[in-house]
């Protein structure tokens, strides 16, 4: 009674208040499940729950693949040589077909590898360590695309034709969504279908005129099948009903009328990248993917494809930004002497590296985590969401660091050079998939706070249906929850379930924000309801402080799976700076609100909320010299893979003689090389069998390269 009566009441008052909620936009919001960030919006995260997510662990033909295939593959990749061609070699393009890598994602029954999203991850991470364009290669056909699409929503027959075709590299994908006037906002596209009767193959057909341009799509000059998303209108309908939806389809290529195969550079990037058009084009009914069905259905189709998608390819590469980054930047910095020390021991330096180790710590730990809930066959948007955003700019971060590090070693291109070619490869990683301004300000709490919040979707359902009861009932669930968080706000949230011991206290502050957060996203959305909407600096920093919870409580996760003293200091300082980042937030969030009631608010959550601390310096100095010892590098960048020639073998072989010396040995013979003394001579002062090697390799890493000018 009292619920009917209170949903009566208010319903008028939240029609005008919420949001409305258009058909792509609800689309959207369907697209996916809720995993553990909808944990983080009712304020009350179960660690224990938190620990029992079981990490996905490779099979048996998983592991050989990453044992064999994938480092046999990286050997051939010359990242210069690759720059210099603007393509892969051909070798490559053979070895990438003959092993399945544009199969990853389609069943064994259709001839495809089928790896877990684990392991599809691990394979682009370790290619992209390597060579990032060969990495978006492998990543398209086994993104949003084509073999995902046909997985989903294809017929029997679309399956059976393409899936063994897709796996063996026999035909290769690409899909084509974004256009000149419809980039970030996809669902606007001008593109057009408009069903028709024409002769195909001498017989009257129905199918779609398609008219469209197309741009930035990865795979387009060498596509041999093109996934085609376009407006479908029947002109024969009345006018208010001609407009069917979105939908996708697929053409063979070559196909009359549509043109392809011009390029476009990226960055100047070696990948294949370019625009498809055509006008007027015609194709069959029975070329839309899922057939007749599913027209106008495929922007939903689209966003189910991403609410996975988001979390593994664009976070491969900036996972493999930041290991490649740490790896070079801390193994060139203990070896480079310069005034007597080796520059890994300067503390501005030292402080560097120790933020790029407490960057990929934590920023992996999420990647980790959300793979393992996607192989638990949950679809986190949000957290995919998450990641793409976080993760590709904590691998901006790295190489950035990394590049200053290195100085002139990172800036004169050649064959030794270590980081440049990933360097000018970074803002790609930024920009796709929802580029990063976009993805921070309006998916991940524009989306999260309606997809993950446990009453606004059905509150907002219940405006819908104008069902007054059921709005009560949401209205009265939504104030408990509000009451709880408030309460936990001003005394103390509870810690729920058993973090691992060494985190507790983090664990414990991240249960105090997360019920801070619940109460003030309720507060700024009840206040300022649909026009929270359109201030992107709130809920900006609303989605900051989401993201940096979940990040801090992936820290614990993981070290929970693998406990490991050696890693202990820096799991507890990924998780210290996290936390400090979401309280940094959600305190900027409140000095940017001016309403009254949510000054007071600010108060309340705000309440008891000691300003914390970043690293401090002793902190970053004691993390600097642990990156000082080979295996704890080795948990950090475990991805890291070498080719057989240039600049990052050139290091990796040096590094291993370096780890043989010992450290002490190899800091001395760095320095001696400075002398300009025969390294025979140098080298026979030294008890180290391999210091002949080590100084010729070191050498070879110190230069760099030079070229003849040409006339």
């Amino acid at each position: 009674m009292l619920a009917a009566l209170l949903g009566r009441t208010m319903l008028p008052v939240f029609k005008k208040a919420l949001p409305t909620i258009g058909a792509t936009e609800r689309a959207a919001l369907e697209s996916g499940t809720v995993g553990f960030e909808g944990r983080i919006f009712e304020g009350k995260i179960d660690f224990s729950a938190l620990a029992a997510i079981a990490p996905a662990r490779p099979q048996a033909h998983e592991q050989a693949f990453l044992d064999e295939q994938v480092p046999a593959l990286c050997r051939m990749l010359d990242d210069f040589e690759i720059d210099q061609a603007g393509d892969l070699p051909a070798e490559v393009w053979d070895y990438l077909r003959q092993h399945g890598f544009f199969g990853m994602i389609i069943p064994r029954a259709y001839g495809g590898l089928e790896f877990s999203h684990t392991v599809h991850a691990q394979v682009v991470t370790r290619i992209a360590s390597v060579n990032i364009p060969a990495a978006v290669t492998v990543m398209v056909p086994n993104s949003l695309g084509p073999a995902e699409l046909l997985l989903r929503y294809g017929t029997q027959a679309q399956k059976d034709h393409y899936l063994p075709r897709l796996a063996s590299g026999q035909e290769l994908p690409c899909f084509a969504l974004t256009s000149p006037y419809a980039g970030s906002d996809a669902a606007s596209m001008t593109d057009v279908g408009v069903l028709v009767e024409r002769e195909w193959n001498g017989v009257m057909t129905r199918g779609f005129a398609l008219t469209f341009k197309k741009r930035y799509i990865t795979l387009a000059p060498v596509a041999t099948v093109v996934g085609i998303s376009f407006n479908a209108i029947d002109p024969a309908l009345p006018a208010d009903r001609q407009d069917l939806g979105i939908t996708c389809a697929l053409i063979p290529v070559p196909h009359p009328g549509l043109v392809i195969g011009a390029r476009h550079r990226p960055m100047d990037s070696a990948f294949m990248n370019g625009p498809v058009e055509a006008s007027d084009m015609f194709i069959p009914l029975d070329w839309v993917i899922g057939g007749a069905d599913n027209i106008g259905k495929g922007w939903s189709m689209l966003m189910q494809c991403l609410a996975a998608g988001r979390a593994i390819s664009l976070p491969a590469l900036g996972s493999a930004l930041q290991q490649s980054s740490l790896y070079v930047a801390n193994g060139y910095a203990g070896l480079r002497n310069q005034f007597g020390l080796p520059i890994q021991r300067f503390h501005n330096i030292a402080a560097l590296l120790a933020e790029m180790a407490v960057d990929l710590y934590a920023s992996d730990s999420a990647r980790r985590l959300t793979a393992s809930i996607l192989d638990q066959g949950e679809q986190p948007s949000v957290a995919s969401a998450i990641l793409k955003y976080h993760v590709t700019e904590a691998g901006r971060r790295a190489i950035n660091h990394g590049m200053d590090i290195l100085g002139g070693k990172a800036i004169c291109a050649g064959p030794s050079n270590l980081l440049s070619g990933a360097y000018r490869n970074t803002p790609i990683a930024i920009t796709v998939e929802g580029a990063n301004i976009l993805t921070r300000a309006l998916i991940i709490f524009g989306q999260g706070a309606i997809r993950c919040h446990p009453f606004v979707l059905s509150e907002i359902e219940a405006v819908e249906r104008q069902d007054g009861a059921a709005l009560g009932r949401a209205l009265l669930g939504h104030g408990a929850h509000l009451a709880r968080n408030a309460w936990r706000s001003i005394v103390k949230a509870p810690l729920v379930g058993k973090p691992p011991r060494a985190l507790e206290r983090e664990a414990r502050t991240i249960a105090s924000l997360a019920a801070k957060f619940a109460f003030a996203s309720d507060m700024c959305m009840g206040v300022l309801g649909g026009k929270l909407k359109r201030m992107e600096l709130i809920s900006s920093r609303l989605g900051d402080v989401l993201s940096h919870l979940y990040m801090a409580s992936a820290c614990l996760w993981r070290y929970a799976q693998h406990e490991n003293e050696e890693m202990a200091v820096i799991a507890r300082a990924a998780a210290r700076r996290q936390i400090w980042l979401a309280s940094s937030a959600l305190h900027a969030l409140f000095d940017n609100l001016h309403n009254p009631l949510l000054r007071v608010a600010a108060k309340v959550a705000l309440g008891g909320l000691r300003p914390l601390h970043a690293l401090r310096d002793h902190d970053k100095l004691e993390i600097a010299a642990l990156l000082r010892q080979a295996p704890v590098i080795a948990l950090l960048c475990p991805e890291v893979e070498a080719p057989a020639r240039g600049g990052m073998r050139d290091l990796r072989d040096l590094l291993l003689l370096a780890q043989e010396i010992g450290e002490q040995e190899s800091e001395r013979l760095a320095k001696a090389i400075r002398q300009r003394r025969p390294f025979e001579e140098i080298a026979a002062e030294s008890s180290a069998p391999q210091a002949l090697a080590f100084l010729v390799a070191l050498d070879k890493v110190i230069q760099v390269d030079s070229f003849a000018q040409t006339a």
